[in-house]
């Protein structure tokens, strides 16, 4: 799998992942926290081999960033803006991927909250299931591209994985401020229902026997106009001219007659099943 051909389109906000580290810079008028490294050793308990070497660390985040500008009204719409940056290579048979989490439940919502994941450089894959128990249900893993954004719905266990070796891959993402990570039923599964494996110059999957029986299904990501977003056009872009439209996202109920039978996927490229 050869890396994605630079997509240009406008971020909003100047927040650059720096050329040798995983530490993002900022410019003017931007604010954030000072970068936080997760080692190879935090995601050990969700790995195919808990004792393989990588790249360390993985990945950076910084969590709570944007326009000073729109800061109070992101604080008041209980909404919070990230960005994250994956190492290149691989972690044993793996690639670069962060470890499966559920969000926890938002005091102000009484919802596990959704995530809007948009990808800003390289390809990601994002890897989602509709449950954490032994049942995974529907599972999904949708190719993303730059500027390609991806939902993952309220209580869906999911994880990131940076599809293309040689290259950085970064994400932006929006996310409830009262935002959580769960991480007890994964761990004691080992990880979710499918494992990312390199196969040659592509992704394939391993299913996890600590579960029951599933399909995973492959494919692009879902158009998602009827949730406000717009193709080709960035979140931060996106609240800026019409906070109301992503209110969702930290008011899951607002769009609780889509999340029953909600699919990720624009259309299914191809399936794994055991």
């Amino acid at each position: 799998m050869s890396a994605p051909e630079n997509v240009t389109f406008d971020r909003r906000i100047q927040i650059e992942l720096d050329r040798d580290t995983l530490n993002f810079q900022f410019g003017q008028g931007v604010f954030g926290p000072v970068t936080e490294l997760r080692s190879l050793d935090s995601v050990r308990p969700s790995l195919l081999d808990p004792q393989t070497s990588g790249p360390d660390p993985l990945y950076g985040i910084c969590m709570d960033v944007g326009l000073g500008l729109y800061a109070a009204e992101l604080k008041r719409r209980h909404l919070l803006f990230g960005v994250v940056g994956f190492a290149a290579g691989n972690v044993g048979q793996e690639p670069v991927r962060s470890q499966g989490h559920v969000h926890a439940i938002a005091a102000h919502s009484g919802w596990s909250p959704p995530e809007v994941f948009e990808v800003w450089q390289g390809r990601a894959i994002i890897y989602a299931q509709e449950h954490s128990g032994d049942r995974p249900g529907r599972c999904f893993a949708v190719v993303a591209d730059p500027g390609d954004h991806v939902i993952v719905p309220p209580g869906w266990p999911h994880l990131a994985v940076n599809a293309v070796s040689d290259t950085k891959m970064v994400f932006a993402a929006l996310c409830d401020r009262q935002y959580g990570f769960e991480y007890e039923d994964v761990r004691a599964r080992g990880g979710l229902a499918w494992f990312p494996v390199r196969e040659g110059d592509r992704i394939g999957w391993r299913p996890n026997p600590a579960y029951q029986a599933s399909t995973l299904f492959i494919g692009p990501p879902r158009r998602s106009d009827d949730f406000g977003l717009c193709a080709g056009s960035s979140i931060f872009k996106q609240f800026e001219s019409d906070p109301d439209s992503l209110q969702w996202v930290s008011e899951p109920e607002l769009a609780a007659e889509r999340w029953s039978d909600f699919t990720p996927l624009e259309c299914v490229d191809r399936t794994c099943a055991r």
